[in-house]
């Protein structure tokens, strides 16, 4: 198994426990709020950023009411002015960890996320210092139902642009460069297949393993940012052995 396969398989374990925390439903509502009004308005049909989000949040099992709320808020006159930001840096041990953050404060955000890496033995660096470490990917997880064939979805997936594609533990997970992040959600939409999960993500060109006690000093940090508010995704480049998954 590649590190990139590996990486999104543990992310979305990990998502998995996120996800039976209120706190996710906030970070979707949020993107579906910006999508709607920064996206070019509340049809998701014309507004592929929103469908995007509306698709994201039924893969995390949002109530159909719940979504149509964070719509009609965006499209209000009075809707939040969020600002997309970025914060770059490393937890203990080296370990690099990207944050992708969406504020409607900057400096209560920045001043949260300079907390956190001082306070659990961090170092918050300069923007672009991470750019040799992590690259943007599209990065897509689709349920297995029965009946799929593997090699034929396999030939269609790289058909839509796909530069791997994994069959495991119940799902696929499809890695494609940035560029053709469209082009692959046309082919999905075109096979009629629904996404669990379907993003732009930050993936780690080298990964860092670390022993049990390193490992949880390091998600300590990590999983302080992704409790804050404003922080929207957290990236790190942890190399998750499959005996130490139950302690993240």
């Amino acid at each position: 198994m590649s590190g990139h396969s590996k990486w999104s398989t543990i992310k979305r374990k990990k998502g998995a426990l996120d996800a039976k925390r209120a706190k996710i439903f906030t970070k979707i509502i949020k993107e579906i709020t910006v999508a709607t009004k920064e996206g070019g308005g509340s049809d998701p049909d014309t507004n592929p950023r929103l469908r995007l989000a509306i698709q994201n949040a039924k893969g995390a099992n949002m109530p159909k009411d719940t979504i149509a709320r964070a719509v009609k808020k965006g499209s209000g006159a009075d809707a939040a002015n969020y600002v997309e930001v970025t914060y770059e840096g490393y937890a203990p041990h080296g370990v690099a960890v990207f944050v992708e953050c969406m504020t409607d404060n900057l400096n209560r955000t920045v001043a949260n996320v300079r907390a956190v890496f001082s306070k659990y033995g961090g170092d918050l660096g300069k923007n672009g210092s991470l750019e040799f470490i992590f690259a943007r990917k599209g990065m897509f997880v689709i349920p297995i139902t029965e009946g799929m064939d593997e090699d034929d979805l396999t030939m269609e997936f790289i058909d839509g642009g796909a530069e791997e594609v994994e069959f495991d533990e119940g799902f696929i997970t499809i890695s494609c460069a940035m560029e053709d992040f469209g082009n692959m959600q046309k082919k999905l939409e075109e096979l009629k297949l629904e996404t669990e999960t379907a993003e732009l993500q930050r993936i780690p060109n080298n990964l860092k393993a670390l022993d049990d006690e390193g490992l949880l000093s390091a998600m300590k940090l990590i999983d302080m940012l992704e409790d804050d508010d404003d922080v929207q995704n957290v990236y790190h480049n942890l190399d998750i052995q499959d005996s130490q998954v139950e302690l993240v």
